[in-house]
């Protein structure tokens, strides 16, 4: 069964150390995707992409900075992608994800942890389900590696990318649960 990430109730969220003393967060404001559940409701796999234009850190020069070749280099890769590989179930709505993420062309696995929350019903009448992930990864393993050195030694931008992912997801209709 197919369930649908409901973009306007979810969030693609990263902090991200500047000058080594404090924590700068953003988020994508558009990416879409889909997890597919098995008949017992159990993840198997999750297929993510997220709009590299539409990062947003509330300072627009930093994210015009973003966008450009320095670091995500939007004209030539328009998009994030993750893909799982496996769904491993740690404990109840407790799981490993592994799989592909994919930033300026370069496909990397990456493993994180994700916690999820039981199917309800919305007043709407749709069936709704809700999960929670959260990571780290090193940000030059996918080319991006602008820096600078300060004065003292340190780092301008930190390496380690901090994620967070709060997403909401709707109960696909069921044309849409049906291969074409």
């Amino acid at each position: 069964m197919r369930w649908n990430i409901d973009q306007t109730h979810s969030t693609v969220e990263f902090g991200v150390k500047h000058l080594g003393i404090a924590t700068v967060k953003g988020r994508f404001r558009k990416f879409d995707g889909f997890i597919e559940v098995n008949d017992a409701g159990l993840p198997v796999s999750l297929d993510v992409s997220i709009d590299a234009a539409s990062i947003d850190t509330n300072q627009a020069d930093r994210d015009t900075h973003l966008r450009s070749p320095d670091f995500f280099d939007v004209e030539r890769f328009p998009s994030l992608t993750f893909r799982s590989s496996s769904v491993k179930r740690l404990a109840e709505h407790e799981y490993e994800v592994a799989g592909q993420l994919t930033m300026r062309g370069n496909a990397r696995p990456v493993t994180f942890r994700a916690e999820t929350q039981p199917v309800v019903k919305s007043p709407w009448g749709d069936h709704r389900r809700a999960g929670v992930a959260s990571g780290k990864l090193n940000r030059k393993e996918w080319g991006l590696v602008w820096n600078q050195i300060l004065e003292a030694g340190g780092l301008a931008v930190g390496e380690d990318v901090r994620f967070n992912l709060e997403i909401e997801l709707i109960e696909a209709p069921a044309a849409e649960k049906v291969a074409v």
